[in-house]
């Protein structure tokens, strides 16, 4: 497995588990459908939210303000990035401006002629009650099929996957048919002590799909100064947003990157080049 010798080659404490080994450590699972696993002891899940929430209260702490406003169009004079008008219809002057708007940022890029590879697609999150009460917390599970499993607490357990005709648009509804019909036979297939559960809840979301190759476009846009594009991420943005976050603050500040992000400049989607991990096209 190409993926287990990269990462080990980087560092990254990985084995590879063969499926009576993975039965082995965690019963729940049968030993058959798969050729065998990898499991990153050091690997681990967080909560976005409460990310989001530490971030936030450390910039504060620093001196940062935060204005709670819709933004409707992005401002430029002369090609460059002159700030943002507001709903209100008050407008901020700055001159550099980030669009982080996530699946909304197409709509926002729009108002200076920028035409954005990036669609909202609906992704749907369930969290299933089980019977199954380990001593302790499983790791997270992804299964071959794309569904993946995390264990949440107790019996708890919370499960999602992306699938083709998942549909595009700003839908926030919430169908429970999609775990039923979809996701639950492939769990069962591979935990068959799951056939009996009870959905406790859910919640439907967006992910802002970069239709080009379902990579993020992060850096400043080429035909207009100071303006800086951060989406496109395509469902794995929390994983990317740290170094994403360094990276634009060291463009802006014009010093030089810590990590070399420059080829998910959003100049690739002027020139139709995107950039795939490999002739496999894997993200």
């Amino acid at each position: 497995d190409m993926g287990l010798v990269t990462q080990r080659e980087l560092g990254c404490q990985v084995e590879w588990l063969s499926p009576a080994e993975v039965s082995q450590r965690y019963p729940l699972l049968l030993p058959s459908g798969y050729a065998g696993a990898t499991f990153g002891a050091q690997d681990g899940t967080m909560d976005p939210n409460a990310v989001l929430l530490a971030l936030k209260k450390k910039a504060v702490s620093l001196g940062a303000s935060f204005i709670q406003g819709k933004v409707i169009e992005l401002l430029q004079a002369n090609g460059r990035a002159a700030g943002v008008r507001l709903a209100s219809g008050d407008s901020l002057v700055a001159k550099a401006v980030i669009n982080s708007a996530g699946a909304w940022a197409p709509r926002l890029a729009q108002t200076v002629g920028i035409d954005l590879p990036v669609r909202p697609v609906k992704r749907q999150v369930f969290v299933v009650e089980t019977g199954y009460r380990p001593q302790d917390t499983l790791p997270l599970i992804l299964l071959p099929t794309g569904l993946y499993l995390i264990h949440e607490h107790g019996g708890h357990f919370m499960c999602g996957k992306s699938l083709p005709d998942d549909p595009v648009g700003f839908d926030f509804s919430w169908d429970q048919k999609i775990f039923t019909e979809h996701l639950w036979p492939e769990l069962v297939d591979y935990i068959p002590s799951f056939d009996r559960l009870k959905v406790a809840s859910g919640w439907a979301g967006l992910y802002a799909v970069n239709t080009l190759d379902g990579n993020a476009i992060i850096g400043q846009w080429p035909e207009i100064q100071g303006l800086y594009l951060v989406t496109g991420f395509s469902g794995h943005g929390f994983q990317q947003c740290f170094a994403a976050g360094r990276y634009l603050a060291e463009l802006i500040l014009d010093r030089p990157p810590t990590l070399d992000l420059a080829i998910f400049s959003p100049a690739r989607v002027l020139e139709n080049k995107p950039v795939f991990e490999n002739a496999g096209r894997l993200i």
